[in-house]
């Protein structure tokens, strides 16, 4: 399909222009599969050029929330000048990309998420979601867009070996993002897969040597895909990130044995939350939404806590941790409703929202839980009239 993305080839020569003139780069990434693996991948795009990313970042969800934050704001504020990219996220974050700009940074914005009513003042900003995209692309994973990023950046220089190697990237994370398995989708998994079984790279290496190979290749990406998902931040370092720049196969694998044991205490802690909130709803069956949460809930298990729910009920479901005074959570919602629309109708008190229809997060006070629930049930209730 022919690759019309608005403002890719304007980001790809920005890139290029601040890998040639030795600029500093700032990656700033999501900490799920599909946000690791762009940054890997831009990455080693950017090193292929004969340059670097100076900075690799990924936000903590649990102490930070989702996107761009005051932490990392902070963090990053003596930085400046450089080209601040952000990777599956950064379409919400109207304010804090004011802020990067403010603090001299030039900001471009990959994502594939919903964009709200403002986009972001970024120098570059690619989405094809954005109102004025006509490529046709909105099914991509952000993964699937780096890749292309990656392809207009490298041009003739994107070698086989190269690609096959970003296509294994891109298969295993298109896959975790739950992205409809269509058009150029289907070509990213089929050849992604394809190459995963004679991997160079020890990340991925390390986890058919523990796993087996043949086991891999028949359905055991879903266990390396898991794995890259139980990975956290801590300090703006991300331990699924450290496996897959890994040059050395003996680290590579004692990591991804490590990830592979968290798999299994994380979704131990999941299905104790999924019937925790089931006792809890027993009284609510005429509730149009499920709307729970704990401050004992690690906000990481949220997503995939609101995804059993939602699968079993057919509700949209809300799952949140409740901090000191503020509240994050992520959102699943049926295929014919739209939660990022949703929670538009209570802009006025979100701190910040967005994602994807079916799948999304928010922050807000706990003063305002009981406003948000009223509203969002006044929302879907009207959906289903």
């Amino acid at each position: 399909m022919e690759n019309n993305i608005k403002n890719l080839k304007e980001a790809a020569d920005r890139i290029r222009q601040a890998v040639d003139n030795k600029e500093k780069i700032i990656l700033y990434g999501d900490s799920d599969a599909d946000g690791i693996t762009s940054v890997v991948i831009l990455e080693e795009t950017i090193k292929n050029l004969g340059g670097k990313a100076d900075v690799v970042l990924f936000p903590n969800r649990e102490d930070d929330g989702y996107g761009i934050n005051a932490r990392a704001l902070e963090l990053v504020k003596n930085e400046a000048p450089a080209l601040f990219v952000t990777l599956d996220l950064g379409i919400a974050n109207v304010k804090e990309v004011q802020a990067l700009n403010e603090l001299g940074f030039e900001v471009i914005v990959i994502d594939h998420h919903e964009p709200q009513q403002v986009i972001p003042n970024a120098k570059v900003v690619v989405d094809p979601k954005q109102k004025d995209d006509q490529s046709q692309f909105t099914y991509l994973a952000n993964v699937g867009l780096t890749f292309k990023l990656a392809e207009q950046i490298l041009g003739h220089n994107f070698s086989a070996q190269l690609k096959n190697s970003f296509l294994e990237l891109t298969a295993l994370a298109t896959i975790s993002d739950m992205v409809p398995q269509i058009e150029d989708n289907k070509m990213f998994i089929e050849e992604g897969l394809r190459s995963l079984k004679n991997t160079f790279r020890p990340g991925l290496r390390a986890f058919l040597d523990i796993l087996g190979e043949g086991e891999v290749v028949s359905n055991g990406f879903y266990k390396i895909i898991s794995a890259i998902n139980a990975a956290e931040s801590v300090d703006f370092k991300n331990e699924a990130y450290t496996l897959l720049t890994s040059t050395s196969l003996d680290k590579a694998k004692d990591l991804a044995q490590h990830l592979i044991s968290k798999t299994t205490y994380k979704q131990i802690k999941i299905k104790e939350i999924a019937e925790e909130v089931e006792r809890r709803i027993v009284q609510k069956k005429d509730e149009v939404i499920i709307f729970e949460g704990d401050p004992a809930w690690r906000l990481v298990l949220a997503g995939p806590v609101a995804s059993i729910l939602f699968s079993k009920y057919n509700k949209p479901t809300f799952i949140y941790k409740k901090g000191d005074t503020e509240s994050i959570g992520s959102v699943r919602s049926p295929k014919d409703t739209n939660s990022v629309d949703a929670m538009k109708t209570c802009a006025d008190f979100l701190i910040t929202f967005g994602g994807h229809a079916q799948a999304s997060g928010f922050r807000l006070k706990n003063e305002d839980l009981g406003k948000f629930k009223e509203k969002l049930s006044e929302y879907f209730l009207k959906q289903l009239q």
